[in-house]
């Protein structure tokens, strides 16, 4: 495999980086592409799958400027190839009956891209940096990538949120204690736009079959506050033997536990040490 064609069409960093968005997002790309068209030619040339592609396309700009991508860029340029690839799949299901070109162009560059992906994939299969091993775990059920990323756990080296989030579900069920540590790790490192209300219903879960009713209430209730979702009150109710009196002490500490998570509070709180 020609090693620069892959890193021309397949690396990636993060494209948040240009802080462009929309309409602006497509003049960029546009002005990439003009400028750099060994970065556009393999790509399908109209207006469908705009995102991907713009993403896509920034970032291999941005990446051409890198001399030794890191795995996380990798993994990172593994995902928007994922994405633009489904994407341009769809897209080249669409039958354009007056302009036939528009079809075969999308069908062409879906082709391109499934390759790419498969060559950046068999790039990278050897490669044992952390997002990587997590790529191979999460796409290809891989043994020996999980194992890589179990061991950055347990040395206290994993700090990324998708990774824990990952790993702490996969735990729920094998290791419940490792899975609620990673969730209440989560829920006091995270930003609050990045809170994901499913932690709640995970630890929930775990503190069921733990058999701790109350915390399994807390919880629960934390994750209906959380998502607004309906609530049916005797199945909540029957959690902790229909104790209304409890309910309504459990209510008051869920709204607690919801305001110190979203503050950025949570870390040493009250909240978090009513569930460890």
């Amino acid at each position: 495999m020609n090693r620069n064609f892959v890193l021309i069409t397949s690396f990636t960093i993060i494209g948040a980086l240009f802080g462009l968005f929309g309409c602006d997002n497509d003049r960029n790309s546009d002005l990439i592409c003009k400028n750099n068209p060994e970065l556009c030619a393999d790509l399908h040339k109209d207006s469908w799958c705009r995102f991907e592609k713009g993403d896509l396309i920034r970032h291999r700009y941005l990446l051409k400027q890198t001399t030794t991508p890191s795995g996380k860029e990798l993994y990172q340029q593994l995902i928007h190839l994922e994405n633009y690839s489904k994407c341009i799949e769809l897209a080249a299901g669409v039958q354009h009956k007056l302009n036939t070109e528009r079809t075969r162009d999308r069908e062409r560059a879906f082709a391109v891209s499934t390759q790419t992906l498969a060559e950046l994939q068999a790039f990278t299969q050897d490669n044992n940096d952390l997002y990587l091993a997590y790529y191979r775990w999460i796409r290809f059920n891989d043994q020996a990538g999980l194992n890589i990323v179990e061991q950055a756990y347990q040395q206290g080296q994993l700090q990324d949120q998708e990774i824990m989030s990952q790993l702490a579900a996969h735990y729920v069920r094998y290791a419940p204690n490792d899975a609620k540590a990673l969730y209440l790790s989560l829920l006091a490192t995270s930003q609050a736009s990045l809170i994901n209300p499913d932690w709640f219903l995970a630890l929930a879960s775990i503190y069921k079959q733990q058999q701790d009713a109350e915390k399994e209430y807390l919880l629960t209730r934390a994750y209906l506050m959380m998502t607004e979702s309906h609530v049916d009150e005797p199945q909540l109710l029957a959690m902790i033997n229909g104790n209304k009196a409890l309910a309504q002490s459990l209510d008051i500490q869920a709204a607690e536990l919801i305001a110190a998570v979203l503050s950025g509070q949570f870390a040493n709180s009250t909240s978090e040490m009513r569930l460890k």
